[in-house]
């Protein structure tokens, strides 16, 4: 992986991929697929700037699994593989 080292509130996702055959055993053709909205963490950032200038560090940490929503966050491409960055309230939950 790339080195890439998020800023105060924001974590870096590796999106994983969704199951691509159905429970029929139909293949969903990946033009029909949507994205996923899970992903293991990859980098976190060092915690959030609180109003009053103290870093609250984040819940999350590397090699958590998260669900986030649909939409969140920005997608960026560094050497070739995606990922998204968010910020920590865009994701949703760990998945345990």
């Amino acid at each position: 992986m790339a080195k890439i080292r998020p800023l105060h509130d924001r974590v870096v996702i590796e999106r994983l991929d969704e199951e691509r055959t159905t429970s029929g055993g139909i293949v969903i053709p990946d033009s029909a697929a949507e994205k996923p909205s899970r992903g293991i963490i990859i980098a976190i950032g060092v915690g959030k700037i609180l109003e009053n200038g103290t870093v609250r560090p984040l819940d999350v940490k590397v090699g958590n699994k998260v669900l986030f929503g649909k939409y969140s966050g920005n997608e960026v491409k560094i050497d070739n593989k995606e990922y998204v960055i968010m910020r920590e309230d865009d994701i949703m939950g760990i998945i345990e």
